[in-house]
C-alpha cells in the first residue's frame, strides 16, 4: 500500500484557548509538513482547495509550488483541485507549471467540492456544480494532452486553436477522481479509465463501498485494464498514542469541537449527509467509523479491516492542526515508523512503481511489496 499525506490547511481558532494560527504560520507548516514526509518516506503529500470558511488552501498551486522547491522526491498532489469552480485553461496553466517546477512529480485528484459556499462567492449556480465539473474535466484533459485545441461547450466561451503553456513535464499528468458522495464522481472516472480516492472522513463505510463498487463494475463494462483501476480512502483524522484508550481521551476534545462547528452551521447527519459527521461521539468514531484514532496496533489493524472492505491500495491521511506542533510530528513520525510497515507488509502494490506506466514521470515509489525489500530507487 502506499501512503499520503493531505493537508486542507484548515485554520480556524482553537476551541478551547481560542487563539489562532497566523496564516503566514499555517502556511509554513504545510511546507515543513511536505518535507517531513518526504523525509519519513510518504509516498504523496496532497493539498486541498477551499474558497470559504477558515482555510487557507484558496490557492493550493501556490502553496505546491513552494513544495516543489523544498522537497526533491515526494510526490505532489491535490486533494481536491475543485474543478467545477475553475476555468480549465488556468488550471491547466498552473498545474503543469507545478508539474515542471516538481520536474514531473504531480498527479491531481479532481472534484466538485465539499463547500456549498464557494459558489455563490464564484458567483456560479450550485445547481450546475456536476455539469461544469464534467465539461471542465473534459477540456482539462484536451488541453493537457493536446495542442491546438478547437473546442465549444455549454459554459464557457468557443476555443479556437488553444494552447496552453507550460506543457506537462512529460505528457498528460494522472488524474484522480474525489469520490464522496455522489454516483456522478465515479461514474466519470469510471467512463475515462481514471483511479478515485473515497473521502471516507465523515460517513458510516457502507456509504462509501456503495460507491467504490459501483465504480469497479462500471470501470470494467467499459472495457479498461483492471490494473489501473486503483482506489485510495481517505480517513477520518489520525491521532496515536501508546494505548487506544489513551488515543480516544486526547483526541477527545477535538473530535467534540469539530462536531459542535457543524453542528453550528446547521449541518445535520440526517440532512446534510456527506457534510456532516455521522457519529456523534469519539468512540463511535472510532469503533465504527473512519477515524484512525488510537494504538499504532489498532490503526494498522483498521486501516486492513478498510482494506478488506475496499480493496484500496492508496491511504491518505491527515493529522489536526490544532494540536501543538511537536505532537503533529510526533503523530507523524509514529505513524511512518510504527504503522505504515505493518500495512505494507500485507498489501501489495505496483501502484506509482515502475510497473506502473502511467504514473508521474518524475517519481518511483518502492516495488510491489516492500517487505521484501523489492524497492526500486526514487528519481
Amino acid at each position: 500500500m502506499r501512503f499520503q499525506l493531505l493537508d486542507i490547511v484548515f485554520n480556524p481558532p482553537h476551541p478551547v484557548t481560542g487563539e489562532a494560527v497566523p496564516p503566514s504560520d499555517r502556511l509554513a507548516r504545510v511546507v515543513e509538513h511536505a518535507v517531513l514526509a518526504e523525509e519519513l518516506g510518504f509516498d504523496s503529500f496532497a493539498v486541498g482547495e477551499r474558497h470559504a470558511g477558515d482555510v487557507l488552501s484558496s490557492a493550493p498551486t501556490v502553496i505546491l509550488g513552494a513544495v516543489a522547491q523544498a522537497t526533491e522526491r515526494i510526490l505532489l498532489s491535490t486533494g481536491v483541485t475543485v474543478l467545477s469552480l475553475l476555468d480549465p485553461i488556468r488550471v491547466a496553466e498552473d498545474l503543469a507549471t507545478v508539474d515542471q517546477l516538481s520536474r514531473g512529480r504531480l498527479e491531481i485528484t479532481i472534484g466538485k467540492g465539499n463547500e456549498d459556499l464557494q459558489y455563490p462567492l464564484l458567483g456560479l449556480d450550485i445547481t450546475k456544480q456536476y455539469e461544469y465539473l464534467e465539461e471542465n474535466y473534459e477540456l482539462l484533459r484536451l488541453l493537457l494532452s493536446e495542442e491546438d485545441v478547437t473546442w465549444e461547450g455549454r459554459h464557457r466561451h468557443r476555443l479556437e486553436n488553444a494552447t496552453t503553456l507550460p506543457r506537462p513535464f512529460a505528457g498528460p499528468f494522472r488524474i484522480w477522481h474525489g469520490s464522496a458522495t455522489s454516483k456522478f464522481a465515479v461514474e466519470l472516472a469510471a467512463k475515462h479509465g481514471d483511479p478515485i480516492i473515497s473521502a471516507n472522513a465523515l460517513q458510516p463505510r457502507e456509504n462509501y463501498q456503495v460507491l467504490i463498487d459501483h465504480y469497479r463494475e462500471l470501470y470494467l463494462a467499459h472495457g479498461f485494464d483492471p490494473q489501473y483501476g486503483y482506489v485510495g480512502s481517505g480517513s477520518g483524522g489520525l491521532f496515536l498514542a501508546d494505548t487506544t484508550e489513551e488515543a480516544v481521551e486526547q483526541y477527545r476534545p477535538l473530535y467534540e469541537a469539530q462536531v459542535a462547528a457543524m453542528r453550528r452551521r446547521g449541518y445535520d447527519p440526517a440532512t446534510h449527509v456527506g457534510k456532516a459527521l455521522a457519529f456523534e461521539t469519539v468512540e463511535e468514531a472510532v469503533e465504527r467509523g473512519p477515524a484512525l484514532v488510537g494504538s499504532p496496533e489498532r490503526v494498522a489493524e483498521k486501516i486492513l479491516d478498510y482494506h478488506e472492505s475496499f480493496g484500496h491500495v492508496l491511504q491518505s491521511v491527515s493529522v489536526n492542526h490544532l494540536l501543538p506542533p511537536t505532537q503533529q510530528e510526533d503523530v507523524l513520525r509514529r505513524f511512518a515508523e510504527e504503522v505504515v510497515p505493518v500495512v505494507q507488509a500485507e498489501v501489495r502494490t505496483d501502484l506509482w512503481t515502475a510497473a506502473d506506466e502511467r504514473r508521474a514521470k518524475g517519481f518511483t515509489a518502492g516495488g510491489t511489496n516492500p517487505a521484501e525489500g523489492d524497492a526500486a530507487p526514487r528519481a
